[in-house]
This record gives C-alpha cells, structure tokens and sequence, in this order.
C-alpha cells in the first residue's frame, strides 16, 4: 500500500490533499493492524480454550475414552491402541504417544514429546521440551523434544529436562531428575540422575492396564 501512496504522491500534491491522503493511509493502516492483531488474539484464546477445558476440567472426569477422544480429536494428540492415561495429567504441545503405554495419574507433558511402546510413566512424572538460557541478557527460550522409547519406565516424581532421550527398557527413578539421556537397559537415579544399574533385555510384556474410574 505505501508502493501505492508513493506512486500517488505527485497526483496528490497537485490537488492539494497530500495531508488528508496520508491520514487516510494512517487511519486504514491502522485498522488493518488492529484486525491482523484481533485475529491472532482469537487464535490464542481458542488454544488457550482448548486447553484449559482439558488440563483444569475433563482430565479429572472418571471415564478414559472421553479423555482420550478429547485429547486426540481436539487437542491432536497422537495415542495408541490400548494406551491409558490417568486423571489429572496435562497437556500441551505436540505429544505423541504409543501402543500399550499408561501414563500415570498427575503427569504433566509440556512441549515435544514421543513416547513409544509399553512405557510406564508412574504419577506426577513432569517432562518439558523448553527453558531459558541462563546467561542470556533477554531470557530467551530454547526448545529441544524429549524421546522415550519403548519398555521404559519412569518412577514417580521424576522429572525429564529438554533434550533428553530415555532409552529402550531404561528405567529412570523415583523423584529422580533426567538432565541428560539414559541408555539403553540402563537404570539411572538421584538429582542429577546417575547410572546404578542394568536392567535386562529379556523384556517382552505387553501393558493392558484399563482400572475403573481412574
């Protein structure tokens, strides 16, 4: 539009109206940004909505599948066959979520998350994709997904930093906080997680674990 306004400029200069002319430029510039902003501000809300109505409202209603087509219908989470998720759990971000996994009751998942097959993820477990760079002048942020892979299990209160990948049948445990990945069988734990232990690879159990009211 400015193009324009300069391509008219002389035309404008000759009638005498440059000065209204560019009121009008102002005045619709104006109202396309206060739009633009509007429609954004609606987007947000939407989010924000869809959101709020899972993580404070139905993730506490005591029946499994409506959780768990809200979650996939609305919120665009990717769940498996016969994976269960427990009250209380929030969500938010792109999480994706495997066959035969339960994830237990109070769990938060922030950010981008995979998780594979027959993984257990015991309650309260918190796992994020995203934090600030501690020396940085302006705070920013920076995003790195977390990976789980299959048979691995994460015990209560755990806590799972960007950027961490939990190996397959690895076990991560209790109150234990992940700030780099766990190998493969390997069982790590404490704050800062360590490696204890090995656990073994003769694992082939299937997850089926659907209690009522929960």
């Amino acid at each position: 539009m400015s193009t324009i306004f300069k391509q008219l400029k002389p035309v404008l200069i000759k009638f005498g109206i440059l000065p209204v002319a560019r009121k009008l430029l102002g005045l619709i510039l104006w109202i396309k940004n206060s739009f633009y902003h509007f429609i954004s501000s609606c987007g947000q809300f939407y989010s924000s909505l869809k959101l709020y109505f899972f993580n404070d409202w139905l993730t506490f209603f005591p029946v499994h599948f409506i959780r768990k087509i809200y979650l996939k219908g609305v919120l665009g989470t990717e769940i498996g066959r016969q994976t269960f998720i427990h009250m209380g759990c929030r969500f938010e971000g792109e999480i994706s979520i495997g066959n035969n996994t339960v994830i237990g009751r109070k769990c938060i998942l922030k950010g981008e998350i995979v998780i594979k097959n027959n993984v257990s993820i015991t309650a309260e477990t918190y796992i994020f994709t995203s934090s600030h760079f501690v020396n940085d002048p302006d705070f920013n942020c920076f995003y790195r997904p977390v990976v789980i892979e299959d048979y691995a299990w994460i015990g209560a209160r755990a806590m799972i930093l960007p950027g961490v990948t939990i190996g397959k049948g690895a076990v991560l445990g209790a109150c234990s906080v992940a700030t780099k990945s766990v190998g493969d069988y390997k069982i790590s734990a404490g704050m800062p997680a360590r490696e204890i232990g090995e656990r073994s690879k003769n694992l082939a159990y299937q997850l089926n674990y659907f209690p009522f009211f929960q």
